[in-house]
């Protein structure tokens, strides 16, 4: 099932299954700026990831003596158990509660909903966490959306850079075997705010970006006056990524990273953890806004 909302500027479609973001079209020119799963070469568009971000060493973890398997990115991903919790003219909320399934591979009860509020050119992605339990609860956050490149004739990928809106100097993190996070590694901005794209720069995986001074990125394009802004405040690690040689670029902004390859794989050790006490709610915004 999909759910639209839109208005004079953008139409914004949403999949049910993993409340997915899968669209944002221009009213105007009919313009597609999500990449479209195709599935021969990333068969996604913008997975929300909970309770962890990346990979697991050994594809679990461990918590109070226990050993929990979980995929890649958590299980919001592609779940069929999330629901459309409401539709306003110009939001739609989706939810997943804490429930049979996910206490097999997370020990903790929980409310996840994510909310998508369309303001003129921008959508807002509010994320909010309510711990329902009575322990502590523990967790990571993130978003995955891809946005198409190459959106006229007549322009490469190439063409295309991503700008911060301060200058950085920033190393990226390398990840070791099975997508684990290694050692840091080479430098990708020396006192800069822009990192062209190229076919090849993601052929060693993602870039991961910490110590940011920058809480917005912009995808441009050097042949026309196009600009997507990706806001980021609630989150302080950015990580940027396609399919070599694919027409898109994700970026993804996290509350936590996967798991470092000397890792004792405790959850509660790893990074960026978010700690919520029964009761309590937690929220985290990006925002996505066109200008075109």
């Amino acid at each position: 099932m999909i759910y639209t909302i839109q208005n004079n500027r953008l139409k914004v479609s949403i999949l049910e299954k993993g409340a997915e973001l899968c669209s944002i079209q221009s009213i105007e020119n009919g313009t597609e700026y999500i990449w479209q799963a195709n599935p021969d070469i990333w068969g996604s568009h913008a997975p929300n990831l909970f309770p962890i971000i990346g990979c697991l060493k050994e594809n679990a973890f461990i918590h109070e003596g226990k050993e929990y398997a979980m995929p890649k990115h958590g299980f919001v991903r592609n779940n069929t158990d999330v629901k459309l919790f409401e539709q306003r003219e110009n939001s739609l909320t989706f939810i997943l509660p804490s429930n049979e399934n996910t206490r097999k591979v997370y020990p903790f009860e929980f409310e996840f909903k994510i909310h998508f509020i369309l303001e003129s050119n921008k959508l807002n992605v509010v994320h909010e966490i309510t711990n329902t339990g009575s322990n502590e609860m523990l967790f990571n956050l993130g978003g995955h959306p891809a946005f198409n490149c190459q959106l006229k004739d007549g322009e490469e990928y190439s063409d295309y850079y991503l700008e911060f809106e301060q200058s950085e100097t920033l190393n990226t993190w390398n990840l070791a075997d099975g997508g684990l996070i290694g050692s840091e590694g080479k430098s990708i901005l020396n006192n800069s705010n822009k990192i062209k794209l190229h076919p090849e720069i993601f052929a060693s995986d993602a870039l991961i970006l910490k110590n940011l001074k920058s809480s917005a990125i912009s995808l441009k394009c050097k042949k026309s006056d196009f600009e997507l802004k990706v806001r980021f405040d609630d989150f302080p690690y950015l990580g940027l990524w396609a399919k070599p040689h694919a027409s898109y670029v994700c970026i993804e902004p996290w509350i936590g990273i996967a798991d470092s390859a000397d890792t004792n794989r405790e959850f509660s050790s790893k990074e960026l953890l978010q700690k919520l006490e029964p009761g309590k709610n937690f929220t985290a915004e990006y925002s996505i806004e066109i200008k075109a």
